[in-house]
């Protein structure tokens, strides 16, 4: 029996510096995961929670108005590590494309991996559903991910740059480029020979 594919629809958010400069030593880590697992076009699971950064724990006045969270939200969240084991369990269920709007989650996540010694949890196809949208539809520029719904004709779910919101919508536009890619796919423009009846014109010809 051949196996189901699964679909990770995953975002995350990050610590954010006060200013430009970086302090030292600092590098963003993820403070919020929003993920949707997706099988046969059905969810499978839903999974939200704030996680505790380890190099700089305590939040930028920057990054609680942007994110806005609170210092306490993410106090009571889950470790890394914790985090992790999480997305390795879920991407053993099934073979799995991991999809994300942008290429920084999984950058971020695999330079926190490698600053806290653990193994990059995912095996399968990583999607940057952003550059699929921008060489579907020819932008010249990466475009936002609620830009990119709305141009749709549809909405955001819920609230920007929530983690899980953000993966919600990132499934939401992944079903509606590939209902297009599909239509672009199923409509081929048509010959001459779909347009006429070739038999009847060479019966004509030989009389």
């Amino acid at each position: 029996m051949e196996e189901q594919q699964q679909y990770i629809f995953i975002d995350f958010e990050f610590t954010m510096p006060e200013g430009k400069a970086n302090p030292v030593g600092f590098y963003p880590e993820i403070i919020e995961v929003g993920l949707v697992s997706v099988i046969n076009e059905t969810i499978q699971e839903q999974f939200s929670s704030f996680v505790n950064p380890l190099k700089f724990p305590v939040l930028t006045g920057r990054c609680k108005k942007f994110l806005n969270i609170t210092q306490n939200q993410v106090d009571r969240g889950i470790s890394f590590e914790e985090l992790v084991s999480l997305l390795k369990k879920i991407d053993e269920q099934a073979p799995s494309t991991i999809v994300t709007w942008g290429n920084m989650d999984m950058k971020v996540l695999r330079q926190n991996c490698q600053k806290s010694g653990l193994k990059f949890p995912f095996s399968g196809k990583q999607v940057d559903l952003c550059l699929e949208y921008k060489r579907f539809f020819g932008d010249q520029n990466q475009t936002g991910l609620w830009k990119a719904v709305q141009a749709y004709g549809k909405e955001g779910t819920g609230k920007h740059h929530r983690a899980l919101d953000d993966a919600i919508t990132t499934y939401n536009i992944f079903k509606l480029v590939e209902k297009d890619k599909s239509y672009m796919q199923n409509h081929e423009p048509t010959t001459i020979g779909d347009r006429i009846d070739l038999s009847k014109v060479l019966n004509h010809l030989a009389l």
